[in-house]
């Protein structure tokens, strides 16, 4: 048996890892169109590579995808965080769980990822086909012919890893095979706010704020972090995957609201505040010991109050504003940024087209999907990669819907 596979990403190495386990004497060739592999491993996590995350329970794991956590529980059954974790280490790479539940390997580099992926290929025989764009798939009575700028190349099966495409357009040579796609739009990415003084608390992070998209039930808690363009973190990171679609359609214009007290109401907000009114300290110099000094002063400078004040002179109006602005502080954001260099796409293959349990086209038997290519996207924290192992190990197995 022959197999391709189109794309040398996380998806592709990893399903003809499993082709090979599962079919030891198949041959399998893996085609990228550039000169080099594994691009997205290299720069995940800054670097470090997010393996996974450590959401042991499936019911858990699963509601950290804002597309596609139905469908994943089929191929979560066949191979999930517990099988990853057990996978590097029989290859000797040991894993780490930090405080937010984040994998890494211990060597935080990922370069051991890559290094692990290319001589596991090179140990299973598998070849790989660098600068071979694969131009389209023609359905024939082996199988399938890939046209590539070698020439066409027949195959029994074909796994498409080919990652998210920002374009539509980029999909059209499998949407003329008779597959649905869903419009792609970015997933992860950061909130531009450029006309406001924020921006110069870049750098700054608050450990545990609120963010809500106004006008929608769309919020998320977490740190967030303060920017030279406006807010990140993931809290900001994960609204916008949960919010990707609307967001989209709102041409990145929309109004949000932070909680800089993470989930405390306005009366805790209150209370808290209130227990500073006998001070005579200024207010400049006494705060609430979860908000950061330099956002104190901005909030401070946002609300008129001045902060030679004493807590004890403040005014009822100003007390109010400034329990207001703790926990309903009002940004209008214009424009979104790339998250580092990691980019994630929702859309790609309808999900109404796949099937889950084989990860085998509805539309052309013998022909698989896995990874970014699917409209399946996950928030960040390793979440992704999960999906591109768990979905690519499914896909490997090559198994038959018919």
């Amino acid at each position: 048996m022959r197999v391709g596979i189109i794309g040398g990403g996380a998806a592709g190495f990893f399903a003809a890892f499993s082709c090979k386990k599962h079919h030891p004497d198949a041959e399998v060739i893996i085609f990228e169109k550039t000169s080099k592999v594994l691009q997205k491993v290299k720069v995940s996590g800054g670097g470090r590579c997010n393996v996974t995350h450590h959401a042991l329970n499936i019911s858990q794991l699963t509601k950290n995808y804002p597309r596609g956590a139905n469908q994943l529980k089929k191929c979560f059954g066949h191979f999930n965080v517990k099988n990853t974790i057990t996978w590097f280490e029989e290859r000797n790479v040991e894993l780490k769980v930090e405080e937010d539940n984040r994998m890494f390997p211990t060597t935080d580099s990922s370069q051991t990822i890559i290094n692990c992926f290319m001589g596991e290929a090179s140990k299973l025989g598998t070849q790989i086909k660098y600068k071979t764009p694969v131009s389209s798939i023609v359905p024939s009575d082996e199988g399938f012919k890939l046209e590539t700028p070698d020439g066409a190349m027949s195959f029994n099966k074909v796994i498409v890893a080919s990652g998210g495409s920002p374009m539509k357009e980029g999909l059209r040579w499998l949407a003329d095979l008779g597959h649905k796609i869903e419009d792609p739009v970015p997933s992860l990415f950061t909130f531009n706010i450029p006309s406001d003084p924020i921006k110069g608390l870049m750098g700054l992070s608050v450990s545990e704020a609120s963010v809500k998209i106004i006008g929608t039930k769309l919020q998320y808690s977490g740190p967030v972090l303060i920017t030279h363009w406006g807010l990140s973190g993931p809290a900001v990171l994960k609204l916008s995957a949960w919010g990707a679609r609307y967001l989209y359609d709102q041409g990145y214009n929309f109004a949000i609201q932070v909680n800089w007290m993470g989930e405390q109401s306005e009366e805790d907000a209150r209370s808290l505040l209130q227990t500073l009114r006998s001070s005579k300290k200024q207010v400049g110099n006494q705060r609430i010991e979860s908000i950061p000094a330099r956002l104190w002063g901005y909030l401070l400078q946002k609300i008129g109050l001045l902060e030679n004040i004493r807590w004890i002179d403040i005014d009822k109006k100003s007390f109010n504003r400034l329990v207001n602005v703790l926990v309903n502080d009002q940004f209008e954001v214009k424009g979104k940024t790339t998250f580092k260099e990691e980019f994630v796409t929702c859309g790609g293959i309808s999900l109404e087209d796949v099937d889950f349990k084989t990860m085998q086209s509805r539309k052309v038997p013998g022909l698989y999907f896995t990874g970014e290519i699917l409209d399946v996207d996950g928030i960040t924290g390793g979440f992704n990669f999960q999906a591109a192992w768990s979905t690519a190990f499914v896909a490997g197995m090559l198994m038959s819907n018919k």
